[in-house]
């Protein structure tokens, strides 16, 4: 164990008045995930004098958020960055110590709890400074054993990126393969193309519905509590959530309802921005929701709700929809749109089979997905496990650590 200023010395060089052009500039992220670049500034509009310029591979430290792990190194595109008087830098010596070392004691957040207990002032703006960091000790094997875990931590790292990587193509293959299988089934009666499901006859949506409506046009007045307001960022996973919603007043709610009101068993879609996310309302509870969400009410002896849900999904009523949307910035659907849409007509028995049965594909290919997120949570887990082990004391360093 040795401590930090062995390794590390302050940076002195200072410029006292920024040129008049854009320099980067460094942000510092808590808990050890090191050093980004933020907006940059002009040097013009800068009232504090005294700044540093950064130069990559220095240590970076935030004297005010330090106490919660604020410090990284600068990574290449902060070369030249300009930094206040509220951040300190630090030179590393390479000849004792390998920078990756310090960056894997970094990103184990293993400073945090010596940096915390050194912050000087009031608890919201307790600082760090210079000689508090130089103070705190860190193990140092020798160099030879600090590339050796490194570049252990490193392959580590990269097998977790690689299985990241496969998660997000498995994913997106679990969902191209629910599209095609919907395809499959449905067909397209616009292009005259019969699907597996062997459907020939097809209504449009106001035919099978006693009501296709939207939302109040105007943004309501917000309360505390009250009736949720539902928008579309509350449907789009295929059920009603209401965390996060927004509330109005029953008045409000019932002024609203006389428009359109929805219940257990009808259809909302969304009609603005993100188009055609059916949602199916399988809930009893009052809620209104807004003009860019609209709602279907499907004949109870003609439509079941969720087998419209699943028609709405499938690729030819997806496509159908995107070429009808209007707009240039935000593309949004109108009612007329919605109520013409092509739907399979087919007995209620039938349907709720079907939807049963595309419910069983869809939870297989939930559990694929599902499973990939946790193997990758896993190697995510076990890799910053591994990290902090490292770290958690001289004792464990270099007997059979990684």
């Amino acid at each position: 164990m040795v401590a930090l200023g062995k390794v590390l010395t302050q940076y002195r060089e200072y410029i006292d008045a920024p040129e008049a052009r854009e320099y980067p500039k460094l942000s510092v992220k808590l808990y050890g995930k090191g050093a980004v670049l933020d907006a940059p500034v002009d040097g013009a509009s800068l009232k504090m004098k005294r700044h540093q310029l950064a130069k990559p591979g220095q240590v970076i430290l935030s004297e005010i958020w330090g106490k919660k792990g604020a410090i990284g190194f600068v990574p290449p595109s902060g070369d030249g960055a300009l930094c206040t008087s509220h951040f300190f830098l630090f030179d590393v010596d390479t000849s004792k110590l390998e920078p990756g070392w310090l960056q894997a004691i970094f990103t184990a957040n293993y400073l945090e709890p010596q940096l915390e207990e050194r912050a000087f002032g009031t608890t919201g703006y307790a600082s760090v400074r210079p000689r508090d960091l130089v103070a705190l000790e860190i193990p140092l094997p020798p160099m030879e054993e600090q590339r050796r875990v490194v570049e252990k931590l490193d392959r580590l790292a990269t097998q977790s990126a690689r299985l990241r990587n496969l998660q997000g193509h498995v994913e997106g293959a679990v969902d191209a393969l629910l599209l095609a299988r919907l395809n499959r089934f449905f067909g397209d009666p616009y292009q005259g193309i019969v699907g597996d499901g062997g459907f020939t006859e097809f209504a449009s949506v106001q035919e099978l519905s006693s009501d296709v409506a939207d939302g109040p046009h105007a943004t309501p007045q917000y309360v505390d509590e009250g009736v949720p307001f539902v928008t579309v960022l509350n449907i789009t996973s295929g059920r009603v959530d209401f965390n996060g919603a927004k509330h109005i007043t029953p008045a409000a709610h019932e002024m609203y309802s006389k428009r359109a009101k929805a219940e257990s068993g009808d259809v909302l879609i969304s009609k603005d921005g993100t188009l055609g996310v059916p949602c199916h309302v399988d809930t009893d509870r009052e809620f209104s929701f807004f003009v860019s969400v609209a709602l279907v009410k499907p004949r109870r002896d003609l439509l079941y709700g969720r087998f419209l849900t699943w028609a709405l999904r499938a690729p030819y009523l997806q496509d159908r929809i995107a070429e009808r949307s209007r707009g240039d910035m935000i593309r949004h659907l109108v009612l007329r749109e919605i109520r013409q849409l092509l739907v399979p007509v087919a007995s209620l028995a039938d349907q709720r089979r079907i939807v049963s049965e595309l419910d069983a594909v869809e939870r297989r290919h939930q559990s694929l997905a599902a499973t990939m997120r946790q193997s990758q949570g896993i190697a995510t887990a076990i890799s910053g496990s591994v990290s902090a082990s490292a770290f958690a004391g001289s004792g464990s360093l270099g007997h059979g650590f990684v």
